[in-house]
């Protein structure tokens, strides 16, 4: 069964950082596409970042390129989003997702995620 685990979320003051990581188990992140999304209170889920199988194509949303970078890890088997220069509009719950198969291509569509993760809680105080 596959799992994905967030991590690295917290509160911070803008213009500060945090790593986020999204751990897999029972998939090969170096083989899927893999994204990350937000979701802000009372907001539907958005679209932040994507890295296609073999990490050598990036997708940003405008809000959040040239501060944020997805990559992956796969001695780890570990998705990471860094962000800096955080905003007060970046808080939300960011959750990590996985395409449904390892021939599909990457895509900034939430509906074409399979797997999600349990999410990680992002604060910025203004």
């Amino acid at each position: 069964q596959v799992q994905l685990v967030e991590s690295g979320g917290g509160l911070v003051q803008a213009g500060g950082s945090l790593r986020l990581s999204c751990a897999a188990s029972e998939l090969t992140v170096s083989a899927y596409a893999m994204g990350w999304f937000r979701q802000a209170p009372g907001k539907e889920r958005e679209f932040v970042a994507a890295i296609s199988r073999n990490g050598g194509t990036t997708y940003y949303s405008d809000s959040v390129k040239g501060r944020f970078t997805i990559s992956k890890d796969k001695t780890k088997n570990t998705v990471y989003l860094q962000m800096n220069s955080l905003k007060s509009e970046d808080t939300a719950v960011y959750y990590c997702g996985a395409r449904g198969s390892r021939w599909y291509p990457t895509t900034t569509n939430v509906n074409d995620y399979a797997y999600w993760g349990q999410g990680t809680q992002v604060t910025v105080s203004s």
